[in-house]
């Protein structure tokens, strides 16, 4: 392989991984269809990027494409890349589980709504929730008038007992 073309692999091949790694998939598709193009499929390069292209498939809802990529990789030369693909075809081809309703939380189409029917659904909610959670934090100062102030017994009993242990210390401190 020349520099060349390992290098135009490396530039699809990171492309590739990028795009998938933003959501991206029908791009990372392309890329890693591209890099994979550029290098030996059996090598373990080639295998590390068929199993993103595997990945990538799966991700954009081309399930069959990615088995039967995972496939092929279950006789690759690498025996990691064998291994991955093993794990990633169990991944897939396992059932999906069934969640209870409960655990759902369904979110409304909001296409359908007019542009008027969305301001006043929701810029009135937010006024409505600004004004309770201003009031909330709000806390009324207490009325002084019924605070007790008499002198409290409390300080002068503390400040005895700890200047004996402040003068202790002013004296070993000094020594």
């Amino acid at each position: 392989m020349s520099s060349e073309s390992r290098e135009a692999f490396q530039l699809k091949y990171q492309a590739g991984k990028e795009a998938f790694e933003r959501g991206q998939y029908r791009l990372s598709i392309q890329q890693l269809e591209t890099a994979c193009a550029l290098i030996s499929r059996a090598s373990r390069l080639g295998g590390e990027a068929q199993l993103w292209l595997a990945t990538a498939y799966q991700a954009a809802s081309q399930t069959q494409d990615a088995i039967a990529l995972l496939q092929t990789l279950l006789k690759h030369p690498n025996s990691s890349t064998r291994q991955q693909a093993k794990r990633l075809l169990e991944i897939i081809k396992a059932p999906a589980l069934k969640r209870p309703k409960e655990w759902m939380t369904e979110i409304p189409n909001l296409a359908d709504l007019s542009e008027s029917d969305a301001k006043s659904r929701f810029v009135g909610t937010q006024k409505k929730s600004k004004s309770k959670s201003a009031d909330s934090l709000l806390v009324e100062p207490p009325d002084l008038s019924e605070v007790d102030v008499k002198e409290n017994n409390f300080i002068w009993i503390a400040l005895l007992a700890i200047a004996p242990i402040l003068a202790a210390l002013f004296v070993f401190g000094h020594s």
